[in-house]
């Protein structure tokens, strides 16, 4: 992680396991329909075709044209990496590209990540890729970060593990109880939406973790206080509470970019306020800068 103030870049429950990529088409779509809780009558439907049709593209029996393949994957809500698995699977190439953050054409959505988050100190603010690890971060998250394990900082750092790890921030919690069944439930929420093996492992790993700051009745503040969940952390500057936002790119047609997210902390009190402009402050003390 780059503790500098400029953000550093790097190439970075399904119902039933999705198929294997050498899959024929119609079992693509028959995970994502089953997925997606659908019925042949339903999806017929939404995608204007007749239920026969679909049965046959299910089965093999007739072959969906490029056209709709896209349309099928539309109406299912397929995220743009598994459209191209249709596509292929359906005997087209894939439509969508997956280029690296740092790759040239790409460098006005690095420079809109970069802006967000170096605008949003003296507040924390970090980028994730789809599977929670660390894309970027601003440079004041480092400094929320002191014991952590060394081996948690090793790329590619995950951030739902940092964030619940006995050897992470999981004893420093204040909230514990409500942070970790907030996180989980943002991770199933994700793993309904995308069918993917990798988040769902990620789950199981860190429901299995103990909670190291108790249940939410005893530990942070009580429940109904605050208007989102808050992230609320001990550190030697006292208890530091948070609410974050999401931000994500709007209509992309890259596949890094939909998987992309900045997730912004900002105070939910005045002395985590104060607490971060004096972070703030003795950091630039430390480097030399003047205060802004």
């Amino acid at each position: 992680m780059n503790t500098s103030t400029a953000p550093s870049f790097h190439a970075t429950p399904a119902s039933t396991a999705p198929p294997g990529a050498r899959a024929p088409f119609g079992e693509h779509l028959r995970h994502w329909r089953q997925h997606r809780r659908l019925s042949q009558q339903g999806l017929a439907l939404e995608a204007d075709i007749s239920t026969r049709h679909l049965s046959y593209v299910e089965t093999g029996r007739a072959q969906p044209s490029r056209e709709m393949v896209l349309r099928l994957a539309e109406r299912l809500s397929v995220p743009l990496r598994e459209r191209n698995a249709l596509l292929v699977a359906a005997g087209f190439a894939p439509m969508y590209q997956a280029r690296p953050l740092d790759h040239p054409d790409l460098a006005a959505a690095r420079q809109a990540v970069e802006l967000v988050l170096q605008g949003h100190e003296p507040n924390p603010a970090l980028a994730v890729d789809r599977h929670w690890n660390l894309v970027a971060a601003n440079a004041i998250v480092p400094l929320l970060l002191e014991g952590v394990a060394p081996h948690l900082l090793e790329p590619p750092v995950n951030v739902l593990r940092l964030s619940l790890h006995p050897d992470g921030l999981g004893p420093r919690l204040a909230n514990a109880g409500a942070w970790r069944a907030h996180l989980l439930h943002r991770l199933q929420q994700q793993i309904a939406a995308t069918a993917d093996g990798q988040l769902q492992a990620l789950h199981d790993e860190i429901a299995a973790y103990p909670c190291q700051g108790g249940d939410d009745a005893s530990h942070g503040s009580a429940p109904g206080s605050h208007i989102a969940v808050p992230f609320e952390l001990h550190t030697a500057l006292g208890k530091l509470s948070f609410i974050s936002t999401i931000t994500i790119f709007g209509t992309p047609v890259d596949v890094t970019l939909q998987e992309l997210a900045v997730e912004s902390f900002f105070p939910a009190d005045a002395a985590t306020k104060t607490a971060l402009a004096d972070m703030r402050a003795a950091m630039q003390a430390a480097d030399g800068a003047p205060d802004a």
